[in-house]
């Protein structure tokens, strides 16, 4: 009986070392596909997976435009004497308390929603939780259109972020998931482009309704809002899983199935099925023995405490480098001298150049890369900020008309290299850099982070633009090129260069406590990983 029960775990432990063996071997030559595809390749066998991210990242639109809304109607006249108060200048204003709270409502209801994203997404999959929030924003959206106060406003808001913020935490990692190397920036930053097509839809939608006369002048532009959802539930309902989603279930032909529905093969030599399930199969396994646990505590520990920085540090440069101000950008431009309708006008130009600026990064990214494009893009803001911030000075004294074009001029061009830059390149960070097993918890993480520091900045934003307050104008370029030259400081020493990873690749380099700015240089071997799995 001793001598049988030996031979039978004498075989089941060779079996399983040759188990272990294939998938080791599958996953290297994945892991070396991964690095000989080429663009042109991966547009061909991943283009169904390039469909169904961009549909899943769309939802984003609904974001832009909730985001940037309120900062237009601040300067819209119908909304201003329906819900403001009569000022000193006989103009009506919304005090700005209430423009700080409302800039944040959403903010603040999105902290709840990334909190939530993180165990929902773990749990029911990233297309579930992409269409229960979509549910919940058509029954928000209603608050929004019949609200007669600025309290119901703030109500809706505050609902409204929740779905928003859900939508944060999801379509990154998902990007992530269903793409090769070579293609996670494109569709990482497409999410960017979401939210540019979101701000300029709003902005030509407040134009057009400018001149109407109340309620529809504002509530239409909160009408619009119910474009989006029906449709997204239909095409999400069908889209596949992630596949790294399934492994991390134990689902792994499940996965296999999905990878098959995302991808287009015409030969066995474009893209072995096997070989893939096993790169991600390695790389999960691999994480487990370093770090099985799967909670939020988990990021701050050990190695993730040092990606749980870098990527809150990613998403924190968005609003330091002066993007806040660029959400209240029709309302800046207003008191900055121009005339309400200009206002409104340079707004839409503001957001034509971002959406332009988006298509420039996707032809940088993937030749100069991340980090570089970050401390560019940075520097560059911060001079404009200058520029601006001098302006401002003899504007504070005096009007003049050419003075503040000039100052809409360089805030326009601002936008254009955020949107080249800082903007998309942010989503491409914070969803390669962390671990897979922790990815969506630690991006709902830097994402919260994200929406509490925007809670205090977008408090002092109007204080700092509005007459009735501290009345800075054009001058507060100079706090915000401050802020930028921080970001700029930790960028440099923080903010590493995943271009040409692969996520198994990353998690080496991570391990090896490689300095940020030795991460493009450093050469991993597949051998490394495998001696490295061996010795955990």
């Amino acid at each position: 009986m001793d001598k049988t029960t030996t031979t039978v775990e004498i075989q089941a432990s060779r079996d399983k070392h040759d188990n272990q063996s294939l998938l080791i071997a599958n996953a290297e030559r994945a892991n070396a596909r991964e690095h000989e595809m080429t663009l042109m390749q991966a547009f061909k066998i991943y283009r169904k997976a390039i469909f169904w991210s961009a549909l899943m990242s769309t939802a984003l639109v609904m974001e832009g435009f909730d985001g940037k809304i309120m900062g237009s109607l601040y300067a819209q006249p119908a909304f201003q004497k329906a819900y403001g108060k009569l000022h000193g200048s006989g103009s009506y204003q919304i005090p700005a308390a209430w423009q700080a709270g409302l800039n944040q409502g959403s903010g603040i209801g999105g902290i709840f929603g990334l909190c939530s994203a993180g165990f929902i997404s773990d749990r029911f999959g990233f297309r579930k939780t992409v269409i229960a929030g979509l549910i919940m924003v058509i029954g928000c959206i209603f608050i929004q259109f019949f609200a007669k106060s600025l309290v119901v406003l703030l109500i809706g808001q505050l609902l409204l972020g929740f779905p928003l913020g859900m939508f944060q935490a999801v379509t990154t990692v998902y990007a992530v998931e269903v793409t090769p190397t070579c293609l996670r920036a494109h569709m990482t930053t497409y999410v960017n482009a979401c939210w540019v097509f979101g701000q300029l839809i709003e902005a030509g939608v407040l134009r057009g309704v400018l001149n109407m006369s109340a309620p529809w002048a504002y509530r239409l532009p909160f009408a619009t809002q119910w474009i989006w959802p029906i449709p997204l539930i239909l095409g999400i309902y069908f889209a596949p899983e992630s596949p790294w989603w399934l492994v991390r279930q134990n689902r792994p032909e499940e996965a296999k199935a999905a990878l098959q529905r995302l991808t287009t093969r015409e030969n066995e030599s474009d893209l072995d099925l096997d070989q893939t399930i096993s790169l991600i199969t390695l790389t999960i396994e691999h994480e487990r023995e370093v770090e099985n646990s799967t909670t939020y505590l988990a990021c701050f520990k050990g190695l993730n405490l040092r990606r749980t920085i870098i990527v809150i540090g990613c998403y924190a440069a968005q609003l330091l480098d002066g993007n806040a101000i660029r959400a209240n950008s029709t309302y800046f431009f207003e008191q900055a001298g121009l005339a309400t309708a200009m206002s409104f006008n340079m707004t839409i130009v503001n957001y034509a150049l971002a959406l332009l600026g988006q298509i420039v990064a996707w032809f940088i990214i993937s030749r100069v890369g991340r980090r570089k494009v970050y401390i560019w893009g940075l520097s560059w803001i911060m001079i404009l900020f200058i520029i601006i911030g001098g302006l401002g000075v003899p504007l504070h004294h005096k009007s003049d008309s050419s003075l503040s074009w000039t100052v809409g001029a360089v805030l326009v061009v601002s936008t254009f290299v955020h949107n080249c830059s800082i903007g998309p390149v942010a989503f491409s960070l914070v969803s390669e850099l962390p671990s897979s097993l922790l990815r969506s918890k630690t991006v709902a993480i830097a994402r919260l982070c994200y929406n509490i520091l925007g809670i205090p900045i977008g408090i002092i934003v109007p204080y700092m633009i509005s007459p009735a307050s501290w009345g800075w104008g054009a001058m507060a370029g100079f706090f915000w090129a401050g802020s930028c030259l921080l970001m700029l400081t930790f960028t440099f020493f923080y903010i590493p260069e995943p271009k040409n990873r692969t996520l198994t690749e990353l998690d080496i380099l991570f391990e090896k406590k490689i300095p940020a700015r030795k991460f493009a240089t450093t050469q991993v071997a597949f051998e490394e990983i495998l001696e490295r799995k061996s010795d955990v």
